[in-house]
């Protein structure tokens, strides 16, 4: 029997929460065939013992060491088959038919080459999380200059988060994230899948780019839903924000031109100086944006030198 879909899913210290990813898969699905691959990044939790007892038909891949989100699905997509490959963070829940909903999008829409959905929140409130704008010298400036932090979700002020839409229509888009991604699993390795040196966060970014490079023009589909617990995953704050740093300064630096590269790596120091100066003077965070709090950015700020070098050309094997 032929497969529709490939579900990658790459845990990491989420046991509960990937256990009912799992168990939401056949309800999202229930008009595509679909097989189920999960790669942990040795969590050391019990997640791969209770996947490999309650979900026995899942491939399961244990890592003994923590190889990375990039790198992770790199590694499960390899054991695909589908048609279709979705990537799927383990801290979704996939609401009725939503799967059976990308494909059928997908099929009718090939223009299209990445497809996504809707994001929400556990109380139901949309999360934009599911796609973003492409960084650009103006986002940048926004946010060197904490416009996009005063004016929030500012179409004009913060594009990157594309205004006040609430993914609740049809409608193409520069980046669809890796929380939900569908991709043909043909242009997958056409791609050559993530970039393996972003370790976290980036590395959906440069895929759409370069999807995008190919003429392919990525969308979302609302009637694709999951639940998200944004940040399951995450490593602590300051390191959370370093990794976000890190894939924006390799996004710049592989993607931009050498005057480009130099204006938007500037734009990001002044932006995190500026949250530092301004969570020192008001001794607290509020106010900086992202949510950080003030020692976050003042550690940041100390660490800049790490963060601009990007992630590593050649990750570790």
């Amino acid at each position: 029997m032929s497969i529709d879909i490939s579900v990658v899913i790459v845990s990491y210290h989420c046991r509960d929460e990937v256990i009912a990813c799992l168990e939401s898969i056949p309800v999202g699905s229930r008009a595509s065939t679909v097989e189920v691959i999960v790669l942990d990044n040795d969590s050391r939790d019990g997640t791969v013992e209770a996947i490999a007892e309650r979900f026995p038909d899942v491939k399961l891949l244990a890592e003994e060491t923590n190889l990375g989100f990039a790198r992770g699905v790199n590694k499960a997509a390899e054991q695909a088959t589908g048609e279709f490959l979705v990537l799927l963070n383990p801290d979704t829940v996939v609401h009725a038919g939503s799967f059976d909903s990308l494909v059928e999008f997908a099929r009718k829409n090939p223009q299209h080459g990445l497809y996504g959905g809707r994001t929400v929140n556990p109380d139901g409130t949309t999360h934009p999380g599911s796609c973003w704008g492409a960084p650009s010298l103006w986002s940048l400036t926004c946010f060197a200059t904490m416009l996009s932090t005063m004016f929030k979700r500012s179409r004009i002020f913060d594009p990157e988060s594309l205004g006040r839409w609430q993914r609740d229509t049809v409608r193409e888009v520069d980046i669809v994230t890796g929380c939900l991604l569908l991709v043909p699993l043909a242009l997958w390795r056409e791609l050559g899948g993530f970039d393996p040196r972003y370790f976290m966060y980036g590395e959906d970014v440069d895929l759409a780019l370069r999807a995008r490079a190919l003429g392919y023009r990525p969308a979302i589909t609302p009637d694709a839903v999951v639940t998200h617990e944004i940040g399951v995953s995450s490593e602590s704050r300051p390191e959370k924000f370093r990794l976000v740093l890190q894939g924006k300064v390799t996004v710049i630096d592989r993607h931009w031109s050498p005057l480009r590269r130099r204006l938007g790596r500037t734009l990001l120091v002044a932006g995190v100086g500026t949250r530092a100066l301004v969570a020192t003077l008001t001794r607290r965070g509020a106010g900086t944006g992202s949510g950080a709090g003030a020692a976050t950015w003042r550690q940041l700020w100390r660490e800049r030198a790490s963060w601009l070098a990007g992630f590593p050309a050649s990750p570790e094997p």
